[in-house]
């Protein structure tokens, strides 16, 4: 069997995202992918000790894991799945290798429920932020990303939403945990400070 043509797929799903993506998308954005989550899914990869053809389906699964955003905001995970499952015969890819390309990007949704090592390295490496110094730029981007789409949010609300995700998410690999966990526990910290703070500050009738 003929190797998949990994840089053809990549080139598409890239193209298709620089091109196809709402403006809105601050946070789901071409950068997210390219420059965040397929670097992070490598770094991943070699530290967990995956290669072969399980890297090259991960790598892949990286590249279309948000695709599905230029189809729909709500399920993206299912559209970017199909999307895939479409798209990747053509670069060569066997029905089997885009089952498991599809199980990787549905690993994504949240709530996270992973199976497989490369599920698992690819759900990690979707919110490998949480526990980067880039944690406050992303926020930031996302913030203004759900009030482009849904309207004003507050502080409190805000402060909120990210210390409730952040408290019930988990990495999954051993690698992601060792890396991001220990300052994904400061960010805690630091968001119960702010939203204490916020909490201090505002009437009676501006906190929901």
């Amino acid at each position: 069997m003929s190797r998949p043509d990994f840089e053809r797929a990549r080139a598409y799903a890239l193209t298709r995202l620089a091109e196809e993506l709402p403006e809105t998308l601050i946070y789901h954005s071409l950068q997210h992918t390219r420059d965040e989550v397929a670097p992070a899914a490598e770094r991943l990869a070699l530290a967990e000790g995956v290669n072969g053809e399980d890297l090259l389906l991960l790598r892949t699964a990286a590249y279309f894991h948000d695709l599905g955003f230029i189809v729909r905001r709500e399920e993206h995970e299912q559209a970017g799945a199909q999307i895939a499952a479409e798209a990747l015969p053509a670069f060569g890819y066997s029905p089997r290798q885009i089952q498991a390309i599809c199980d990787m990007i549905m690993a994504t949704r949240i709530p996270q429920s992973p199976v497989t090592l490369t599920e698992q390295i690819l759900a990690d490496a979707d919110l490998d932020t949480l526990g980067s110094e880039q944690f406050w730029i992303q926020s930031k981007k996302l913030r203004m990303e759900n009030e482009a789409l849904d309207g004003p949010i507050s502080d409190v609300e805000w402060y909120q939403t990210q210390l409730v995700f952040l408290e019930n998410h988990r990495y999954w690999t051993a690698s992601a945990r060792a890396l991001r966990e220990p300052r994904k526990q400061e960010y805690l910290a630091q968001l119960r400070e702010l939203l204490s703070d916020v909490l201090r500050a505002a009437p009676p009738d501006n906190v929901p």
